[in-house]
């Protein structure tokens, strides 16, 4: 008889932001498998559990452990930060039920994805249209990536960027800047946040031109403003557009 897969986001890092249901999951489950980084953050609810770890780049695995574990009556948690629907493990398993013909019972589990996070501690950056982009290009050609930056700037939306910068990868954010650079000014606004919500957490609001791109790395969220978006006591606005219909003055 078969079990059940819990895909869990377990949010930001500190699990005062990961939400009740997610909690809950871990705890009723009999086995919890995540990457070993993910796993250390939620590791006071993981006594008396069977816990599979592993190393960065080993999602396939993790989601045909997690499904042929399910399969044989388990429940399982499959663990992932941010939300697992958003650059994380729930497609991957989805994807691997579905080329195999699998039927199982499967709750996805959201959490809070770290443009939300990253958003929370500038501001309000994402407070109109967005587009969210990784530039990692270990799964998706670099020509795409660089074709979707082109349409967002030209677009004029907020760009949310995930994985700017690796050690091996340290050249694809200044890339990013230079097609950005073409449609809007050196002066807009950009918020860089490290380890968000997590031990050593950084904030800096900064501009398109003076950003220092080395001192991003892969814990690293970058958010750059649109045309509209502004500067005030330390935070980053993207106006909804209320004030074309309202006035804001007390």
């Amino acid at each position: 008889m078969s079990g059940k897969l819990y895909l869990v986001g377990i949010g930001p890092g500190s699990l005062e932001y990961a939400t009740p249901r997610a909690i809950e999951a871990i705890k009723g489950s009999d086995v919890v498998v995540g990457y070993k980084s993910y796993l250390k953050l939620v590791e006071d609810l993981l006594s008396g559990k069977e816990v599979v770890s592993s190393g960065m780049r080993h999602e396939v695995e993790r989601a045909k452990l997690g499904v042929e574990l399910a399969l044989k009556g388990k429940k399982v948690a499959v663990v992932s930060s941010g939300d697992p629907g958003v650059y994380a493990m729930a497609s991957v398993v989805l994807e691997y039920l579905a080329e195999n013909a699998l039927r199982l019972e499967v709750e996805i589990i959201p959490g809070i994805t770290s443009a939300l996070a990253a958003a929370a501690l500038l501001g309000s950056p994402l407070g109109n249209d967005f587009a969210v982009i990784s530039l990692s290009d270990l799964l998706v050609p670099w020509r795409e990536i660089e074709r979707r930056i082109e349409l967002a700037a030209r677009g004029d939306f907020v760009i949310v960027l995930y994985n700017p910068r690796s050690s091996k990868r340290n050249w694809q954010l200044d890339r990013a800047r230079e097609i950005v650079l073409r449609y809007r000014t050196s002066e807009t606004p950009v918020g860089i946040v490290k380890n968000a919500y997590r031990e050593g957490c950084t904030v800096e609001v900064t501009t398109l031109g003076g950003m220092d791109t080395e001192q991003a790395d892969m814990l690293t969220t970058v958010i750059i403003g649109s045309s509209r978006s502004f500067v005030y006591d330390g935070k980053i606005i993207t106006p909804r557009g209320y004030k074309r219909k309202y006035s804001l003055r007390g």
